[in-house]
């Protein structure tokens, strides 16, 4: 009951600041009697300023941290908002006026276990940036390294967690308000954000995105990663390698340096590309902020606390579908989709490949320059309510970098297409993991898999054959779980025949592969 007035009293407080900025558009998502949404639109501000996403978040950034963080990634939501209100919330800048840097230098203490002196003969006072979650102090180590030391705001694990409490409460009434809402997987989308931002508070966590991401390019001449100060980095403190550079929308300073855009754009896409399909493991939040051109040419990185990954199915289906778009084969675009099962079996196969070519006619014959790949990905989404599609949360974090990523580009040169650049090695990656050859590996790695469970439905089958000669009915050697933990409460006496066929099934598999 507390718990549900302290909800109420918040979303009442959280209503006003929708009103103030005529930002009551995504009331209507929630199962409300038309009384409130009449009483909603009467109480708003109608001469707020700019487009209805432009208001939300402007309405979000005064709201707070924790709301900033969920217009960041409702940014990927276009088929839950729209396209050109996700477009804008895209736009919304994490950044708040800094805390005390006392307070900061007293929490690298105490998360360091020393004083600071003892750490770092140089710690700038005035931090170089400030944002929902953290700020930025330059410093020089005992060492003589110059560093940037990212430091946790104070108080707001606790103000997040409160805020994530209440997300809940409306997630589930609205779930259990409106059936219809469930294929959005409101909880559980909540649930993502939730772990995702303490995943973002833990700096050990982005220490060890940083050093993966290093690891996936160690050697690479045309892109680095700022070393991690592993021996300065603890939870609510993290120490990287201080960078410095040019931002890559900064044409025109790029040019100046000696540069040409048009080979950082080049390598951008192949990075980019190479995070996504080769690694499956992509820096998720490559605003220009983030983003350094260095002295040698490099791209450097900054801030991995988003990142995205991608397993190789994803990666497979994901290449299929792009593929199918761009040569306007649209029966492979339908098929990918219902074979992945993102697109439930009694949906009508018919009606998808239809509405896919909806997507995908526009940009048929247009220059690759003018095709944006987020945009193509961000209009299927947008699909997702006819054909009872689910979220899938790691594309939809995809489509939102992959949109940054082609403003980028766009600065750069307006006239080049970052993913044209790409090209050959869309081509190279394609016959390699959708080819003849990329198949028969794919099999032979099933079989190989298939091989290596064989112990173990080999001991299940022995626990069955010995219920069987003791009397007991086959299924209890599953009731009764072994060494393995396996526990079933079905089966009967078909699966001791189930089980002999599964096993001469991978055997002959294995046998012709």
């Amino acid at each position: 009951m507390l718990r549900a007035g302290r909800n109420l009293w918040r979303l009442l407080q959280i209503g006003r600041c929708l009103a103030r900025h005529n930002a009551l558009a995504p009331l209507e998502l929630l199962p409300l009697p038309d009384p409130v949404f009449r009483f909603a639109r009467a109480v708003s501000n109608q001469d707020a300023p700019g487009r209805p996403g432009q208001r939300l978040a402007a309405a979000l950034s005064e709201l707070g941290p924790s709301f900033i963080k969920l217009g960041q990634s409702l940014a990927t939501r276009a088929d839950l908002l729209g396209e050109r209100v996700a477009a804008d919330l895209s736009q919304l800048q994490d950044q708040l006026p800094p805390f005390p840097s006392e307070r900061a230098r007293r929490t690298v203490e105490l998360e360091l276990g020393a004083p600071l002196e003892t750490l770092f003969v140089a710690f700038e006072e005035v931090p170089v940036a400030a944002a929902s979650i953290a700020q930025v102090h330059f410093a020089v180590t005992t060492e003589g390294e110059e560093v940037a030391v990212k430091v946790l705001r104070p108080g707001i694990e606790r103000a997040f967690e409160r805020d994530i409490d209440l997300f809940r409460f409306i997630a589930a009434w609205a779930e259990r308000l409106q059936p219809s809402l469930r294929r959005l997987r409101p909880v559980a989308v909540v649930e993502t954000f939730a772990r995702v931002t303490r995943s973002e508070m833990d700096f050990r966590l982005e220490a060890a995105a940083a050093s993966e991401l290093a690891d996936n390019f160690r050697g690479d001449p045309h892109f680095r990663v700022p070393r991690v100060d592993w021996q300065r980095t603890a939870r609510r403190c993290l120490t990287l390698e201080r960078v410095s550079g040019i931002t890559s929308d900064e044409r025109e300073e790029l040019v100046a340096a000696g540069f040409d855009p048009d080979e950082i754009l080049q390598m951008a896409a192949e990075i980019f590309f190479k995070q996504v399909f080769r690694d499956g493991f992509f820096h998720a939040d490559m605003h220009p902020g983030n983003m350094f051109i260095d002295a040698e040419g490099r791209l450097v990185p900054v801030d991995f606390g988003i990142m995205g990954r991608l397993d190789r199915p994803t990666r497979r289906f994901l290449g299929e579908m792009l593929l199918g778009f761009l040569t306007a084969d649209y029966e492979r675009v339908a098929d990918v989709h219902f074979s992945a099962g993102y697109v439930p079996a009694d949906q009508d196969k018919a009606a998808f490949m239809q509405a896919c070519r909806a997507v995908g006619e526009p940009i048929r014959d247009r220059p690759l320059a003018e095709i944006s790949l987020g945009r193509l990905l961000g209009q299927l989404f947008e699909m997702t309510e006819t054909f009872a599609m689910e979220t899938q949360p790691q594309l939809l974090l995809l489509q939102k970098t992959m949109v940054v990523a082609e403003g980028v580009g766009r600065a750069l040169n307006p006239a080049v297409n970052m993913w044209q650049l790409a090209q050959p090695l869309v081509e190279q990656w394609i016959a390699e993991n959708l080819g003849p050859e990329a198949r028969i590996r794919s099999a032979v790695e099933e079989g190989l898999g298939a091989a290596r469970r064989l112990p173990q439905l080999i001991e299940r089958a022995e626990r069955m054959l010995e219920a069987v000669a003791e009397g007991r009915a086959p299924q209890d050697a599953y009731r009764n779980p072994g060494p393995h933990g396996y526990r079933s409460g079905q089966g009967g006496p078909f699966l001791p025949w189930a089980i002999c066929c599964v096993l001469g099934g991978l055997l002959l598999g294995l046998l012709l592969v």
